[in-house]
C-alpha cells in the first residue's frame, strides 16, 4: 500500500509541473533618441548598426526601438518620457544637445537608467559615453597634410560644441604633423544633418583653394563634391567610400556595439554603476575604414605608424607644444591637455582660420 501511496504521489507531482505555467523573464526594453535618420550614413547610422548588433548579441534578452529624427531641445524630453512610458528601462539619446533633457526625465524616473552620448552631465541613474573620434580626426589629417596640393584644407563643421571644435583642432595638428604650411578654413552649417547646407558649404570651400575637406556632418554630401571638383575627402562616423570611391580617402568611424552590448548585459545583470566612458581606437570604439589606394605607401605608412601609437596609448594628439590662433602657447611640449579642459574645448589653434560662433 505504501509503495503505491508514494507512485501516487510521484505522478501526481510530475502532473502538476507539468501543467504549471512557465515563466520566462520579460525581455529588457531598451530604448533610443536619434538626432538624424537612420539611412543618414554617418552618426545615426553608425548608433542603430550598433543597435542591430545588440538585438544579435543578446537575442530574446532585449527588445529595442528606436525614435529617429528627434529635435535637440524641448521635444526631446517629450520623446525620452514617451519611451519610458513605453516600458524601457534602459534609454541611450545619442546626441549632445539631448543632455539637459535626459537629465530631467533621469531626476523622475529612478527606475529606469540613461545613457547620454558626448554630454558631461551625471547622476545615480544617468552616465555618458563618447567616442574619442579626434584620434580619427588627427588620422585623417595626416592623409589630408600629405595629399593636399594648395596647402588649404576644409572642414564643414555642425554646431559650435567642445567635441566638434576637438575634431577641427586634432584634424588640423595631424595634418601639420606632417606638412607645416597647412590653413584649415571652417564653414559651420548649424545642423548634424543637412545634405543641402552641407553640399553648399563643400562647394564654397573648395572654390576658396581647399582641395581636401573634413566634416563633422552626417550625410555625404561633402564627399560626393569632393569627387565632382576632383579633391579629396573624408567618410565620418561611417565608411561613405560607396558614395564617393574616388574621393574618399578613409574615414573615422565609430563602432557603439560594444557598449551598448556590455551596458545592456550589466543592466541585466544588476551590476550597472553610472560612468563617464570614453573610448577610442584602443578600445575598438573608433576605428578606420580602408585607405584608398591613390595614397602613397610613405604615407600609409606614417599613417599605420600614428595608428598604431594612438591603439597602444602612448600618443595623445593634445599632447603640447600648441598654440592658439595667434600663435601664444596654450600648452607647452610635452604637456597634456587635462581632460577637463579637453572637454570643454574653446579655442581654435594656429592654422585654424576663422572665429568660433558664439
Amino acid at each position: 500500500m505504501m509503495n503505491r501511496r508514494k507512485v501516487l504521489a510521484a505522478l501526481a507531482t510530475a502532473s502538476a509541473l507539468a501543467a504549471a505555467p512557465s515563466f520566462a523573464a520579460d525581455p529588457l526594453k531598451v530604448g533610443f533618441i536619434y538626432v538624424g535618420p537612420v539611412g543618414d550614413a554617418g552618426w545615426t547610422y553608425a548608433h542603430d548598426q550598433a543597435r542591430l548588433a545588440l538585438e544579435k548579441e543578446l537575442g530574446g534578452k532585449v527588445k529595442t526601438s528606436y525614435v529617429e529624427n528627434v529635435p535637440e531641445g524641448a521635444d526631446a524630453e517629450r520623446v525620452i518620457r514617451k519611451l519610458v512610458a513605453e516600458g524601457n528601462k534602459l534609454i541611450f539619446t545619442t546626441s549632445f544637445g539631448y543632455m539637459n533633457a535626459t537629465e530631467k526625465v533621469a531626476r523622475t524616473t529612478p527606475g529606469v537608467t540613461f545613457m547620454h552620448a558626448t554630454g558631461f552631465k551625471t547622476g545615480k541613474n544617468f552616465g555618458t559615453y563618447e567616442s574619442r573620434l579626434y584620434e580619427g580626426a588627427y588620422l585623417n589629417g595626416i592623409l589630408a597634410g600629405k595629399m593636399t596640393k594648395s596647402n588649404t584644407l576644409g572642414f564643414i563643421a555642425s554646431f559650435p560644441v567642445p567635441e566638434v571644435i576637438r575634431n577641427i583642432n586634432a584634424f588640423t595638428l595631424g595634418a601639420q604633423s606632417v606638412n607645416p604650411k597647412i590653413k584649415t578654413k571652417v564653414i559651420w552649417v548649424n545642423s548634424w544633418y543637412d545634405p543641402a547646407k552641407e553640399r553648399q558649404a563643400a562647394e564654397t570651400l573648395v572654390a576658396q583653394g581647399a582641395d581636401v575637406m573634413a566634416q563633422n556632418t552626417d550625410s555625404p554630401a561633402t564627399l560626393q563634391v569632393a569627387q565632382e571638383k576632383g579633391v579629396y575627402a573624408f567618410g565620418w562616423d561611417s565608411d561613405m567610400s560607396k558614395f564617393a570611391p574616388k574621393a574618399h580617402l578613409t574615414a573615422a568611424t565609430n563602432d557603439w556595439s560594444g557598449y551598448y552590448i556590455n551596458t545592456a548585459k550589466a543592466v541585466l545583470a544588476g551590476t550597472w554603476k553610472t560612468e563617464s566612458y570614453r573610448g577610442g581606437l584602443k578600445e575598438g570604439m573608433v576605428k578606420m575604414s580602408k585607405v584608398n589606394p591613390v595614397v602613397p605607401a610613405e604615407t600609409v605608412k606614417l599613417f599605420d605608424e600614428k595608428k598604431a601609437a594612438l591603439t597602444a596609448g602612448s600618443f595623445d594628439p593634445f599632447t603640447g607644444p600648441i598654440k592658439d590662433q595667434s600663435g601664444a602657447v596654450k600648452y607647452a611640449a610635452g604637456v597634456k591637455i587635462p581632460e577637463k579642459e579637453l572637454l570643454g574645448m574653446n579655442f581654435y589653434v594656429q592654422g585654424v582660420e576663422g572665429t568660433i560662433p558664439k
